[in-house]
């Protein structure tokens, strides 16, 4: 009977647990990184703001004959870069978000970048990111676990602590 209880505790932590780790976000959907319909310059800003970007996420870019920039504000709003802080053209890019703030996106090809093909990414900040979980009203499950984070050692630890205890009870 012990041993019934400590699994069951065990297993109710862990479904409440949520280990904080990178997502990959597919930027445009499954269309990818392509031109908007016309008169739809918002699109990509409108796709971010759906999304919540933490540090570590990964943006995968799908595209043809086209390419991937990163560039200050100044530059996105001239969809113009000389001097790009990242730039890719293979048509299958990964970009990983490494701190908070905005990150400007650009096509390559200016023609494409007037027409849309440009996005501007917020990352928030860790203590924004618990703020914005316990804003809400009624926080879910899921928001209320997102607050506790562990990385793989800390996890690891616990587990063996719930195994030893499992093993005496």
């Amino acid at each position: 009977m012990k041993n019934t209880t400590t699994f069951f505790i065990a297993f109710v932590f862990f479904t409440f647990l949520k280990v904080q780790g990178a997502h990959e976000f597919h930027v445009g959907g499954s269309k990818g990184w392509v031109i908007p319909p016309s008169n739809d310059t918002d699109h990509y800003n409108e796709w971010a703001s759906h999304n919540r970007f933490n540090i570590n996420d990964t943006l995968h870019f799908a595209y043809k004959k086209d390419s991937v920039v990163v560039v200050t504000k100044e530059e996105h709003e001239k969809c113009k870069s000389s001097n790009p802080i990242f730039f890719a053209d293979n048509g299958d890019t990964s970009f990983e978000l490494n701190r908070s703030g905005f990150f400007y996106f650009i096509s390559g090809v200016s023609s494409h970048c007037e027409r849309g093909l440009k996005m501007i990414v917020k990352v928030l900040e860790v203590e924004n990111a618990h703020q914005t979980a316990n804003q809400t009203s009624t926080p879910t499950t899921s928001e209320a676990a997102s607050v506790l984070k562990m990385d793989s050692d800390t996890l690891s630890q616990t587990l063996m602590i719930v195994g030893i205890i499992a093993m005496f009870t």
